[in-house]
């Protein structure tokens, strides 16, 4: 166990290391921080830290900068998640606030995120499979053409069509919307597909092609859509900020980001609204990944966990800050998606 004198040098050196992207000395750690110790205890304090694997030397009589270990130390420990300003969190409820449905909230939120953060921003869109349904509609658009529109708990719409070789009923019609209506709302839609089996069967015999025809289109739609997992990311210009090494460090992260199953397992930790979830350097399971640190989080409610949404950046990158960045949003996504 490290005393809190060194782990008062630690987060000195981290702080320092993230502002500058210098390595950093003793002498400029007692310049600039409050250490309260000689220079001479400062380098053997780096020196302990050194040899228990948080800090190292890159070149020869230069500074130290933190280890992997040394930004675990840092976040589990020495850290304080920073709370976003009034003006803030005014900006982040005023930008969502204007979506006018899903697909705009994820939108806004992963610009909003890379912003905020100046990383690349992450966003898992709500997968139907953990969706309820909220209400459907069934509209004549011609005498032989209708369109179905299913909207689910989490806003999310999905629209099919439905041809008929016969005129429709605009009675059967308004009937087979309150039965479906009554039959499916409030049901995950991983549900909902027994519940729709028995619906023609309530109609007289002449009525029951066009009935299993729009149940069909249903279940289709069902089918197609659950377990789609969809991700959308912003902000990889960002990644200009780890420096000019672009073939060692910038290329294998971007060609991991166009990978969406690696997006997806990088995301998948972070299943509670309530708690953060960062990986540092190489406790990333991908090898293109390990100059790099991911902050996710679920969001939703308490009680349903709709996605999850994160950041990818440098190791070096502002934890405070970014964690408190994305914890927020999380927040305000989850508050809009809960009121819409």
């Amino acid at each position: 166990m490290l005393d809190e004198r060194k782990l008062d040098v630690l987060r000195a050196i981290v702080e320092d290391y993230v502002a500058t992207h210098e390595p950093v000395g003793s002498k400029t750690l007692v310049d600039r921080h409050n250490l309260g110790v000689s220079p001479a205890t400062v380098r053997n304090d780096m020196a302990a830290l050194e040899e228990e694997g948080y800090i190292t030397q890159p070149h020869t009589s230069a500074g130290r900068i933190p280890t992997d270990a040394g930004y675990r130390l840092f976040v589990d420990k020495l850290s304080t998640v920073k709370t976003l300003s009034i003006a803030e969190k005014k900006a982040i409820t005023s930008f969502l606030a204007g979506a006018v449905d899903l697909d705009d909230v994820v939108r806004r939120t992963v610009r909003l995120l890379a912003q905020i953060t100046r990383q690349v921003a992450i966003v898992q869109y709500p997968s139907l499979n953990r969706s309820s349904v909220r209400h459907i509609e069934v509209v004549t658009m011609s005498p032989r053409r209708l369109l179905l529109v299913l909207i689910t708990s989490t806003g999310r719409v999905e629209q099919r069509h439905v041809e008929h070789p016969h005129d429709v009923d605009e009675q059967l019609i308004a009937d087979l919307r309150s039965r479906l209506n009554t039959a499916l709302a409030g049901q995950r839609l991983t549900d909902a597909t027994a519940s729709l089996a028995g619906v023609p069967e309530l109609f007289a015999p002449a009525d029951r092609s066009l009935v299993a025809a729009i149940v069909t289109t249903l279940l289709e739609a069902f089918t197609d859509e659950v377990g789609e997992q969809r991700i959308a990311v912003g902000g990889a210009a960002n990644l200009t900020r780890y420096g000019d090494d672009f073939e060692r460090n910038v290329k294998p992260v971007l060609e991991a980001l166009e990978e969406h199953v690696i997006l997806l397992k990088l995301l998948g930790e972070a299943t509670n609204p309530q708690t953060l979830t960062v990986r540092i350097g190489h406790e990333n399971p991908f090898e293109e990944l390990a100059t790099t640190s991911v902050v996710a989080t679920g969001y939703g409610s308490k009680s349903e966990v709709l996605a999850t949404l994160g950041i990818v950046g440098p190791t070096h990158m502002d934890y405070p800050s970014t964690m408190g960045a994305v914890r927020a949003v999380a927040r305000y996504v989850s508050q809009i998606l809960a009121e819409s």
